[in-house]
């Protein structure tokens, strides 16, 4: 099966965030704060995050913030995003760095954005969409503020969602898809309103993305990708349904799409590594319970011991 080379993909996270003139860091300049996130949390979990300079992160990330609306683009001068806002406070989060928010300021970001319906737009321009109603839930859970929305409302919106199949759309009637169902069961997760999902209906929907290569797929009759070991499996993990996969193949198929050389893990076997896939695979193993990765928790995206410190300052 080959092994994780955990040294190699620490070293390619850490190599990409010097090279921020190169094609790699270009094309995703309009949501660094993502990569940072992706980036951050993989060396976490590779028990290599004090390789960074904590300091200069903590005064980018605050550089990002727009001192209006309290709200984060994905880079410096980019306008403000729920989907920035939270990889900004999960960055802060994994560097226990809250000390530095306006925690009611940026609270008050998110909560602005819930709509009459429960639903929440992503920014000022009013695109509604599941993965926002995650963005804010997750996020306000962090800072200790889900009081401040309509969490009920916020509830019953995505369970609108919720489709014949046992998935999830992005909005009422939208497509089943893995990473829409990620964010509604994480959302129902965190605020304790699991019961909405028809646990076994869903099981059995994410459990048939497995393809005969061992890897997971977002959509029937689509192919393998990296990225779904994390969507699915987290998924299946907050249902109680992950022994419904074949772990040991999914595990191969993540190793399998290694750049053994240079690091970096890719979508799949014998394509270029980006920082997206490097996360998402590092991530899948940990929800695996690989040995040398730190364990992850599936709805909050984050180490278990960064959201123990957080919710019982452990």
């Amino acid at each position: 099966m080959g092994e994780l080379e955990a040294e190699k993909h620490a070293e390619y996270i850490l190599f990409i965030e010097k090279k921020k003139d190169e094609f790699e860091a270009l094309v995703i300049e309009h949501l660094r704060l993502n990569g940072a996130y992706w980036g951050l949390t993989t060396l976490d979990l590779l028990h290599k995050i004090g390789a960074v300079d904590q300091e200069e992160v903590v005064s980018w990330v605050m550089k990002c913030q727009d001192k209006d609306s309290g709200g984060f683009g994905g880079n410096i001068g980019h306008d403000p995003h729920l989907l920035y806002t939270l990889s900004a406070v999960q960055v802060l989060a994994l560097l226990n760095r809250f000390d530095v928010l306006d925690i009611e300021k940026v609270s008050n970001y998110v909560a602005r954005l819930q709509n009459e319906d429960g639903s929440f737009s992503g920014d000022m321009w009013g695109e509604v969409d599941n993965r926002f109603s995650y963005c804010a839930i997750c996020c306000l859970s962090l800072l200790g503020c889900l009081n401040m929305i309509n969490v009920e409302k916020a509830v019953n919106f995505i369970a609108s969602c919720k489709n014949l199949d046992g998935g999830f759309g992005s909005i009422p009637g939208g497509e089943s898809h893995a990473g829409q169902i990620f964010c509604c069961v994480g959302a129902l997760a965190i605020t304790g309103c699991l019961h909405h999902v028809d646990k076994d209906l869903l099981g059995w929907w994410l459990c048939e993305r497995q393809c005969k290569d061992g890897g997971l797929s977002g959509r029937p009759e689509k192919l393998s990708d990296v990225c779904y070991s994390w969507w699915v499996l987290s998924s299946l993990i907050m249902i109680d349904r992950v022994h419904w996969i074949d772990k040991q193949k999914l595990t191969r198929f993540i190793l399998n799409c290694q750049d053994k050389e240079n690091g970096g893990i890719s979508d799949r076997p014998d394509h270029a590594v980006d920082v997206f896939h490097t996360y998402f695979g590092v991530a899948g193993l940990s929800l695996m319970e690989y040995p040398v990765v730190k364990s992850i928790d599936p709805a909050y995206a984050l180490p278990v011991d960064v959201v123990n410190r957080i919710f019982f300052g452990k």
